[in-house]
């Protein structure tokens, strides 16, 4: 093995650590013997620092840099690939290679002018507590095995359901992003209601439609019911088709409703469906994956009404709570129907498995080895608090409207839905989605900004999200003014 310099390290370089004092070769413990992938501390701590460097370096320059680069399978393959290292090489060549090579040909969600889809603008704190769990090596799957990381997990949990307005009592499990909790969230409902119709809008995000239909949902069981000239699940529609299914012998299950859609941030009427839901007994799901955390902000608070009425509620930490990837979040009202769900007890698992208040948290959702994803989000409250991130998010919210406003400035342009958690989308007048998707290729292609192109009843639109809290209203208006918006270039200062 090479060391960070290139020079060859000895075995008993590798195997070299603290000694133990004493009288005598008897008092002394056993020589440990040399660890095959092991480095010296000195070695670790040039490595880490080096890590940390380029870390910090990557959050200064960020906005530097183009917001997305691609290559093609065959370069990123003839630097990257070849056949398998039969011996070792320098670790800090293969930092270097990583770094300059793969992390530069991605998509930076942390670029102040990332706008598409649902950029992840990551905080340092949320960085720092990710790197803290996977240094030690952190699980959060058993009590026993994990009973520290699993209480941050948990406190983190119980801070977001205290600042949403859910009931003491609610419990929740961390997953991998918005598609995992919300399958989790559907399994967990069918589990405490057996088999049943789920409903849902055109609007809803298609992971779930996959989930449901991987969990088995025969077709006729799941209703997609169009949508309002709102993007919103219509409560009148909701409620025939409810009847409908009763009159046909179906049993009505779940209500699935947007808290803040992908594509244009709308919010669906959570109060009446609540109480839909609670008059004809159907279990009550909020996917806020991308917006239910601006309820942490007063302007979110007002647009996100009636979303602590939930039965269940999905939310992302790694797009509007500033965390790394990847980290959602399940929160659900009704307790004990996680574990009703999830929970297993085989032989191999007897000594590992909580009793009374003690919580395993392999028996909230389908993952058995669970990373410690609590860390970042708690440590990120407790370096920053509740205001400041409510101040980021609010921000957020501010710049989708600002940019509303300088696209209403021209009239060769138009909005097509106005400015709606963080999210805001637009059309050229008389333009194709051609046109609109050569413009922002265009603006990738310089390295300026990154937005995507969507649909909105059949018109093809330009959409911007803007979650970042270092994004600037300077950022916005340059962004539209390439994109051809003409007062954006006017108002600028």
């Amino acid at each position: 093995m090479r060391g960070p310099d290139g020079t060859d390290l000895a075995d008993d370089e590798r195997s070299a650590g603290p000694q133990h004092a004493g009288s005598g070769a008897s008092d002394r413990e056993p020589a440990r013997p040399a660890d095959t992938l092991g480095l010296r501390p000195d070695q670790m701590r040039e490595l880490g620092y080096w890590v940390v460097d380029r870390v910090v370096e990557h959050f200064e320059a960020v906005a530097d840099g183009a917001p997305i680069a691609t290559g093609t399978p065959a370069d990123l393959r003839s630097v990257l690939g070849g056949s398998p290292p039969r011996s070792g090489g320098d670790p800090l060549e293969a930092l270097q290679t990583a770094a300059d090579v793969a992390l530069s040909h991605m998509q930076h969600g942390d670029h102040p002018r990332n706008f598409a889809r649902v950029p992840g603008p990551s905080s340092f704190a949320g960085v720092l507590g990710d790197w803290l769990a996977t240094g030690c090596n952190a699980m959060a799957a058993s009590w026993t095995g994990g009973s520290g990381p699993a209480t941050l997990e948990l406190v983190a949990l119980d801070w977001l359901r205290s600042l949403l307005g859910l009931p003491e009592g609610t419990e929740g499990v961390m997953a991998s992003g918005g598609s995992m909790a919300n399958v989790t969230a559907l399994a967990a409902a069918r589990a405490s209601l057996g088999p049943g119709v789920c409903y849902l809008s055109d609007e809803t995000h298609a992971s779930i439609v996959r989930g449901l239909v991987a969990l088995g949902f025969a077709p006729d069981h799941i209703r997609i019911l169009p949508s309002d000239d709102g993007q919103r699940l219509p409560l009148p529609a909701l409620a025939a088709a409810i009847a409908d299914d009763r009159g046909a012998g179906r049993y009505p299950g779940i209500v699935v409703a947007n808290a803040g859609t992908t594509n244009t941030g709308a919010v669906d009427p959570l109060p009446q469906i609540a109480e839909l839901c609670r008059r004809e007994g159907l279990w009550f799901h909020i996917d806020g994956a991308y917006g239910a955390p601006a309820a942490l902000c007063e302007a979110g608070r007002r647009a996100l009404r009636g979303i602590e009425l939930a039965d269940s509620l999905v939310l992302d930490p790694h797009k509007w709570l500033f965390q790394p990837y990847d980290l959602g979040c399940l929160l659900v009202r009704r307790r004990g129907a996680l574990e009703q769900a999830f929970r297993m007890t085989p032989d191999y698992l007897a000594d590992v498995t909580g009793t009374g208040e003690e919580i395993d948290l392999r028996d909230r959702s389908l993952e058995l080895t669970r990373r410690a994803r609590g860390l970042k989000l708690w440590l990120t409250f407790r370096i920053h608090g509740v205001e400041r991130i409510s101040e980021a998010i609010a921000h957020g919210i501010h710049l989708a409207e600002h940019a509303e406003l300088l696209v209403a400035q021209d009239d060769r342009w138009h909005v097509v839905t106005r400015a709606q958690l963080g999210i805001v989308t637009f059309a050229l007048r008389s333009a194709d989605h051609e046109e609109h998707k050569r413009r922002a290729d265009a603006l990738a292609h310089e390295g300026y900004g990154h937005l995507t192109t969507t649909w909105v009843r059949d018109q093809p639109v330009l959409r911007l999200c803007t979650i970042n809290p270092r994004t600037t209203e300077d950022d916005i208006a340059e962004t539209l003014r390439r994109l051809g918006v003409r007062a954006a270039g006017a108002l600028c200062p």
